[in-house]
């Protein structure tokens, strides 16, 4: 669920990522259609967010000047399950200070090859849009702690 503001009446929505793709996101106090530049928030910030072919340009643009840190994981991945509780843990002390993404590699390939994910898990992380760092391999929370710092 992503938070939009209404462009008419300023009212805050909650609204699917789906309909807002497809225009058919509406304020419900004013009836308007809701941009999707007007974004607000992605929703819970304490714990990380899908990250998909289709959404990562929307939630790259939304961090901002924030650090954005993708985890790009399989399910069947043996080392992506190790650091999976790491990355739910960073998120739920991010305090919006940066923002915490899990990208599935089976599930979103384009976004994975852009990106040149041979091995997993690998960690990225931008800032502004652009990618600054990588990690790659099963990290210790204070690594990629210590990596999150630097970016911001």
């Amino acid at each position: 669920m992503l938070i939009i503001k209404c462009s008419n009446c300023s009212a805050k929505n909650r609204t699917d990522e789906q309909k807002l793709q497809q225009n058919q996101a509406k304020c419900g106090k004013c009836g308007a259609q809701l941009d999707p530049r007007n974004i607000v928030s992605g929703g819970d910030t304490s714990k990380p967010l899908d990250v998909t072919d289709n959404n990562f340009q929307q939630i790259l643009q939304q961090a901002g000047d924030r650090p954005l840190l993708v985890d790009c994981w399989a399910e069947w991945c043996g080392p992506c399950r190790m650091i999976g509780p790491v990355v739910d843990q960073l998120a739920a002390e991010s305090a919006g200070r940066y923002v915490i993404g899990k990208l599935n590699v089976d599930e979103n390939p384009m976004t994975a090859s852009r990106f040149s994910i041979r091995s997993i898990p690998s960690l990225l992380i931008f800032k502004n849009g652009q990618l600054v760092d990588r990690l790659v391999g099963a990290q210790p929370k204070q690594a990629i702690a210590e990596h999150l710092a630097r970016a911001a």
